[in-house]
């Protein structure tokens, strides 16, 4: 079993050969190839640190939406606001 953990965004995501990552949005056309850093790679219980690894971009889009609700008893106060964090869709074409 070869897999690998790769980093984007700020955070970390255990990818394989055909793996979608949704990943923090990236600035990069659709089609495009990205690069991602590697932390670690484990093949066959044999673990190795660094490299790079190739994802192609699919999409771009939204997420689901958030309701945020702030709300005190007794104060009158009432806040609503909602939130779609924007993700890029990765698959992963190289370890």
């Amino acid at each position: 079993m070869k897999y690998s953990i790769v980093k984007t965004g700020g955070k970390q995501y255990r990818a394989e050969v055909g793996t979608v990552i949704y990943a923090e949005k990236l600035e990069v056309e659709v089609g495009a190839i990205v690069e991602l850093e590697v932390i670690m790679s484990v093949d066959n219980s044999v673990t190795k640190t660094g490299g790079k690894a190739k994802a192609k971009v699919i999409e771009h889009g939204k997420g689901e939406k958030l309701d945020i609700f702030k709300y005190k008893a007794k104060k009158n106060y009432r806040r609503r606001m909602g939130h779609r964090q924007p993700f890029t869709k990765l698959e992963v074409i190289s370890i």
